[in-house]
């Protein structure tokens, strides 16, 4: 077993692993299904990183589809990315990352863990990265215009992340590997490569990468420069409104960034008009969307009629024949995805993980939007961040949006606020979006999106 695993190993890996696989995924952070019972799993793939019947540790590279029932929508067959690490006995270091112990089938008796907790582990995975090439059904590939990638750095789990995991490689690179895997390109390689090319230093760019081949061709992984020292927009806001600090000049910048950001995407790649039909399929998707939610959630209910106006007025200009230009986004922009460096208070921002929301379609997500859907996202993190202040802080929130939008509208030449139906939707879509999500997930929060939810019905 050189390469790939071979067909006999293949055959009897899977029933031997599913035991553990079904004890372990459902407590993983970025596992998707949680709350829904697993009724069984596939191989997609199987690659040995490092040969299992080695000396010392191996490395199992596996794509396992995760079958859970569930009616309609709530049915999924989705497929995720496994590097699992096999030793005889696992040391005291390493103990936090068990999986198990098979009884049986090709590993039976030997110890499988997570191997992104093993250092010699994740540096095979960047060595690997070093050489383009294949392994396998696994391709490894680097930026033709990247600097080369130094050997010998240790590689450490990045444990802040929820729906995929990282690798911190000696606080130079970082690997981005993702968890729950769709066919097609992934938007966080496609789109930082291509403001790579377009020379947009606003977002760090891909060093090298690798995917799957077949039997689908999957992104697995990207490996970008590590923003030592950088401050994360999110803190840096609630830091501001606890000391009870202005953050206009910093919202200013980050209404720049994003306006150079969407420049630098719109040079590079295809953009289109949405006109009558799209918009109103636009229009028509979010008020399903609405009266999802509102079944969801009764406290939306009585809001519902005013918030589909907003809707329907989006709808409006295209039956007349206007329409919007529609470009590559970012698709899921809030202040949790910028950077501020290291250095003088201005600093220089970032803006990272261009996946999108990771519940939402890959080809859905690969879409030209309207770029006030970015805009709208950070005009909704602006009133998060103002609601975790004690009293709450409306008035932050309102200068900051002021602010956004005008460093917007200093680089692209348009301010956001002058295209109303537009971004009240979008606004609006993302508050209904929020309110779902908080119902779900963080009770205590759902004031938070039903501040917003209030307001923009009452735009009526």
């Amino acid at each position: 077993m050189s390469e790939a695993a071979s067909t006999r190993t293949l055959v009897a890996l899977l029933p031997s692993l599913a035991p553990l696989l079904h004890e372990w995924l459902p407590r993983q952070r970025w596992f998707a299904g949680k709350g829904r019972p697993v009724t069984g799993f596939s191989l997609v793939s199987a690659t040995e990183l490092l040969p299992l019947d080695g000396p010392g540790s191996g490395l199992l590279h596996l794509l396992v589809r995760v079958q859970q029932p569930g009616g309609g929508a709530q049915a999924s067959n989705d497929c995720y990315q496994l590097l699992l690490g096999v030793r005889e006995t696992l040391p005291p270091y390493l103990a936090p990352a068990l999986i198990g112990r098979p009884a049986e089938g090709p590993l039976a008796g030997r110890t499988v863990y997570e191997g992104l907790h093993d250092p010699r582990l994740a540096e095979l995975i960047l060595e690997r990265l070093r050489t383009p090439g294949s392994l396998g059904p696994l391709r490894f590939d680097r930026f033709d215009r990247g600097p080369a990638i130094p050997g010998g750095l240790a590689g450490r789990p990045l444990d802040v992340e929820q729906s995929n995991s990282s690798l911190v490689y000696g606080d130079a690179y970082i690997l981005k590997l993702f968890r729950r895997v769709h066919p097609g390109p992934n938007p966080d390689l496609e789109l930082p490569l291509a403001l790579a090319r377009a020379g947009c230093d606003r977002v760090p760019a891909p060093v090298a990468w690798y995917e799957s081949t077949t039997p689908e061709p999957y992104t697995l992984g990207v490996l970008q420069p590590f923003l030592r020292g950088s401050q994360d927009g999110w803190l840096l806001a609630l830091d501001s409104l606890a000391g009870g600090r202005s953050f206009t000049d910093e919202a200013r910048a980050l209404g720049r960034v994003t306006a150079e950001v969407h420049a630098a995407l719109a040079s590079e790649l295809p953009t289109v008009m949405v006109r009558r039909p799209q918009t109103e399929q636009l229009a028509a998707a979010m008020s399903e969307r609405l009266d999802a939610a509102a079944q969801a959630v009764p406290a939306l209910r009585p809001y519902v009629p005013r918030l589909r106006a907003a809707f329907d007025a989006l709808a409006a200009p295209g039956r007349g024949g206007d329409g919007w230009r529609a470009q590559r986004v970012h698709g899921d922009l809030h202040l949790g995805q910028t950077l501020r460096g290291a250095g003088s208070a201005g600093g220089h921002w970032s803006v990272i993980d261009f996946e999108g929301e990771p519940a939402r379609p890959l080809t859905e997500r690969r879409r030209p939007q309207p770029p006030v859907r970015d805009v709208a996202g950070m005009l909704r993190s602006f009133d998060y961040a103002a609601r975790t202040h004690r009293p709450w802080n409306p008035s932050w929130a309102e200068r900051c949006r002021t602010a956004y939008c005008e460093g917007y509208a200093e680089v692209s030449g348009a301010d956001p606020r002058t295209e109303p139906e537009l971004l009240r939707a979008y606004e609006t879509d993302k508050a209904v979006y929020e309110v779902v999500y908080e119902a779900r997930n963080r009770p205590d929060w759902l004031p938070v999106p039903m501040a917003a939810i209030d307001r923009l019905a009452a735009l009526t």
